[in-house]
């Protein structure tokens, strides 16, 4: 029997990554590579972040600590990626690790004990931290780019003065047990 905790949480990071890819989608090489000021990162170094924490704490999860000794954490916060075929490579080869990971994933693996920097966690809050870890850092990518396009911003889920229109098209729908995520990763890219 499939864990409903996990068909979940992996729909729950396929719409994350999905709000990184349609979010690229609408910005410059230029945009992707612009810092702000010298205390805030570029949406290319929070990928840069991202890759170094997903490699990190997903390979060999189960038999390695979350923080691999070959890590380099510090170096994540360069802002030295050369362009966007590089970033882009470095989204999806993170990305790739952490389904790799969790995808074979039972049920029955969910309260193995696995540690990030000596630290034990069952592999539910491993998996819970790091999507918060995640999510945090995609709402940081996506601020940014709508601060960048400011009024050619095309919205990811309900544009702005568009929720009663959302609204009365979801209430016009039976109840039905659907995942929220489902509309949102339909949509055409």
């Amino acid at each position: 029997m499939e864990s409903t905790y996990l068909s979940s949480i992996i729909k729950q990071f396929e719409y994350y990554k999905s709000l990184g890819d349609k979010t690229f989608a609408q910005l410059s090489d230029e945009q992707l590579f612009l810092q702000l000021n010298e205390n805030t990162n570029s949406i290319a170094t929070i990928v840069k972040h991202l890759w170094g924490n997903m490699l990190s704490r997903w390979t060999d999860f189960r038999t390695s600590d979350g923080e691999k000794t070959w890590r380099a954490r510090d170096a994540e916060f360069e802002n030295d990626i050369k362009d966007r075929i590089e970033m882009l490579a470095k989204w999806e080869e993170g990305w790739q690790c952490l389904f790799d990971a969790i995808r074979p994933l039972k049920t029955e693996d969910l309260e193995e004990l696995i540690y990030i920097r000596n630290m034990g966690h069952s592999i539910t809050e491993a998996i819970n931290r790091q999507l918060a870890h995640y999510a945090s850092h995609v709402g940081q990518i996506v601020f940014l780019a709508k601060y960048l396009k400011d009024q050619d911003w095309e919205s990811l889920s309900i544009p702005k003065g568009k929720s009663k229109e959302y609204n009365a098209r979801k209430f016009a729908q039976e109840k039905r047990k659907a995942h929220f995520t489902e509309e949102f990763l339909d949509k055409k890219e």
